[in-house]
Parts: C-alpha cells; sequence; structure tokens
C-alpha cells in the first residue's frame, strides 16, 4: 500500500513539476521571467484561470486549444507534463522497497533516498533539455555545466554513504580516511569519465569538419554527453550515446520515408536533427535500466 500511494503521489507531483518545466520551456528561449507574469496564452496574452492550469487535464479539456483565441497550444505541454509524472512514478515505484526493507540502517535509508532523488531530478532535467533541443536546437550552458557539478556532488555524497555503511570493510583504517580515499577515487573516476564522454563528441566533430569542412554536432552535445558521465558513469553515457545515435538514425529513416522529404532530395542531407533530444532519450533509458542492459550485453558478448 505504501508502494502505491507512494508512486501515486510522485505521479502527481511529477505532473506538477512538468506543468512548471513548460513555463521554463517557454520562457527561457524569449529571456522572460519565469516568475512574472501570471500564465497567459501565448496568443491572445489573456491570462489563464486557475483551472486552465491543471496539469494534462486543462489541455484535454480545451482541447489543445486557448479558450478565447482558439490557438493551438501545441503537443509539447501535455508530453512534457507526462514524460515527468510518468518518470517519477516509476522512479518511486522502483526505489520505494528499499525503505521498506526491515532492520535497515539509516546510512542505507539515506542512500536509498539520495539515489531516488537524485534519480528524478535527473529526469527532469533531461526531459527539460529534449525539449529545448528539439525546439531550438538549444543546449544552454547554464543547465548542462550546473549539471555537470550535481552530477559529481551526487558521485561523492554517494560514494561517502556507501563507505560509512555497516557492512563496508575496515581493514584498511579509520572511517574518516577511508571516506576520503574513497570519495577521492570517486571523483577521480567521475572526471575521467567525464572527460572521454565529452572527448568523444569532439573527436566525432573534428572529424565531421574534416571530411565536410561544415560543423555537424554543436558543442552543446559534447557538455550533454559530459552531464550524461557524471550522473551514469561512461558506461552507462556510451549506452546512452548508442541509444541516442540508433533512435536518431530512426528518425532520419523516417523522415527520408515521407514523399515530402523525398522531393526535397537536394537538401535532405542538410536537415538538421536534435542529437541533444535524442541523447537525453537515451539517458534517461540508461538511468532506469542501464545496468541490466550492459549486464546482458556483457553476457552476449562473452564477458
Amino acid at each position: 500500500m505504501i508502494r502505491i500511494l507512494g508512486t501515486i503521489f510522485a505521479g502527481l507531483l511529477g505532473l506538477a513539476f512538468g506543468s512548471f518545466l513548460n513555463v521554463c520551456l517557454s520562457r527561457w528561449p524569449a529571456g522572460e521571467s519565469i516568475v512574472t507574469p501570471r500564465s497567459h496564452c501565448r496568443s491572445c496574452n489573456r491570462t489563464l484561470a486557475w483551472w486552465e492550469n491543471v496539469p494534462l487535464v486543462s489541455w484535454l479539456a480545451l482541447r489543445g486549444r486557448c479558450r478565447s483565441c482558439r490557438a493551438w497550444i501545441g503537443w509539447r505541454y501535455p508530453l512534457v507534463e507526462l514524460a515527468v509524472g510518468g518518470l517519477w512514478a516509476y522512479t518511486v515505484w522502483h526505489w520505494i522497497p528499499g525503505f521498506l526493507e526491515r532492520g535497515d540502517p539509516v546510512v542505507f535509508i539515506l542512500y536509498y533516498c539520495v539515489s531516488m532523488v537524485g534519480t528524478m531530478f535527473f529526469s527532469w532535467l533531461l526531459v527539460a533539455l529534449a525539449a529545448l533541443d528539439a525546439e531550438h536546437y538549444w543546449l544552454p550552458n547554464w543547465i548542462t555545466l550546473p549539471g555537470i557539478g550535481l552530477g559529481l556532488l551526487l558521485v561523492i555524497v554517494k560514494s561517502t554513504l556507501n563507505t560509512v555503511s555497516p557492512l563496508h570493510d575496515t581493514v584498511y583504517g579509520s572511517k574518516l580516511k577511508m571516506i576520503s580515499v574513497e570519495a577521492g577515487q570517486a571523483v577521480l573516476d567521475c572526471v575521467i569519465a567525464i572527460l572521454a564522454a565529452a572527448g568523444l563528441i569532439l573527436l566525432i566533430r573534428w572529424v565531421y569538419w574534416l571530411i565536410r569542412r561544415r560543423e555537424g554536432i554543436g558543442l552543446g552535445d559534447a557538455k550533454l554527453m559530459a552531464m550524461l558521465a557524471a550522473w551514469l558513469g561512461l558506461p552507462g553515457a556510451l549506452l546512452a550515446f548508442g541509444l541516442g545515435v540508433v533512435l536518431g538514425a530512426l528518425v532520419a529513416v523516417v523522415l527520408l520515408a515521407i514523399p515530402a522529404a523525398r522531393a526535397q532530395s537536394g537538401s535532405w542531407a542538410l536537415k538538421k536533427l536534435p542529437l541533444g533530444t535524442f541523447l537525453c532519450a537515451g539517458g534517461i533509458v540508461s538511468s532506469l535500466w542501464g545496468q541490466p542492459i550492459i549486464a546482458a550485453y556483457l553476457r552476449w558478448a562473452g564477458f
């Protein structure tokens, strides 16, 4: 029962934070404040009533159009709210059994809490970046760079909690010394993963420039890969990259199969696709199911 109630609460909270994210996604590109003015129609500027701001329900009730000017609101609004609500509900459903184990030390409960909240915030960031890149080909530094720092901070906190666990071997010395050693090693591993993941994108960007003499991948994608590595580790970031490339290739094939795209055969090779959006989708999959996917691959490869 606790697991069900917690999941429902997380889903509803996710819908609310998804609605807030929609406000941010509408105002950030225009350089507007996310605090004032109140929520309003982007076409006729009418201030919305409270019942027009209910996540998902209002969009369905209004059939995706403004009540006054009938302007199309857009699919991004319900999709973002559903994405955040669904991801947060799944995250709580996955992590909450750890809270229900009897006799767990406090440090274990803290570890579960940090991991769960971290995953929820990470998914919120990825949904935001995916929407911004899909609509504006924009991966702002003030999201990716702090995201890298927060991922590094999460690594330090989780490493510290793991070190002070009563099940951790203390043969190497005092707890305080072990915490510093473990945290230092975790930071070093994380920094190496960040540099390697960003370097992969920069290498591809350089090779593309050598071949085509034009920019093919933006620097924002390199910073996004660095953020994925900070949160997921290098294996998780590489999995996200692989999934993102496959998803992007599938979308490109679908676009080429559309008659209108084939009619513009001379310009199809110049069509831009939001790589960051596909990387974010891969990052979400990797954060939720990355470990079993990597383990299954290693078994298949014979490692």
